[in-house]
């Protein structure tokens, strides 16, 4: 199995969908920097349904040394470029990102880059569920923006189409 690194929206709509624990089923080590950790921690004071990673023993909270200088100038979050910049560090993990800027900016470094999308299929290509289609109906209802392009291409992908 990979080892990964994720980003915030990751987590949070794959616990808004009641998929996170999906992930070390699907990943052997699982990293968060700091910086997703308190992206979450303000969403929950902001009144969103966010998870804790603390509370989840296998995830791990892991800081990158340094940040490219260059993605500052980026309209990037906090957790985006932490979770890049611990990607650079160790290529042969998956970065788990969701926004568009954020995962070409990532491809572009040449690392490999999913999105929540992505666990979805592996999910059901590991056997974690036998129908992708709920799930992307659950994330878009959970506030992930999909358009219908993007949903049939997902339901394709999965042989669901």
């Amino acid at each position: 199995m990979p080892d990964c690194i994720s980003n915030t929206s990751p987590l949070f709509y794959l616990h808004r969908i009641d998929a996170l624990h999906w992930l070390p089923r699907i990943f052997s080590d699982i990293w968060v920097p700091q910086a997703v950790c308190d992206e979450l921690a303000a969403g929950r004071k902001a009144g969103h349904d966010t998870p804790t990673p603390g509370d989840y023993d296998w995830i791990q909270v892991v800081n990158p040394r340094v940040t490219p200088f260059e993605w500052l100038s980026l309209d990037l979050g906090t957790g985006e470029r932490a979770a890049m910049a611990l990607g650079l560090e160790n290529p042969a993990r998956i970065i788990l990102l969701d926004d568009m800027l954020a995962r070409r900016t990532a491809q572009a470094a040449g690392l490999t880059v999913w999105g929540t999308l992505k666990v979805l299929l592996e999910a059901k290509s590991n056997g974690l569920i036998e129908q992708v289609a709920p799930y992307v109906d659950l994330l878009k209802i959970s506030g992930m923006w999909l358009t219908d392009d993007v949903r049939k291409r997902i339901l394709a992908l999965a042989h669901e189409a």
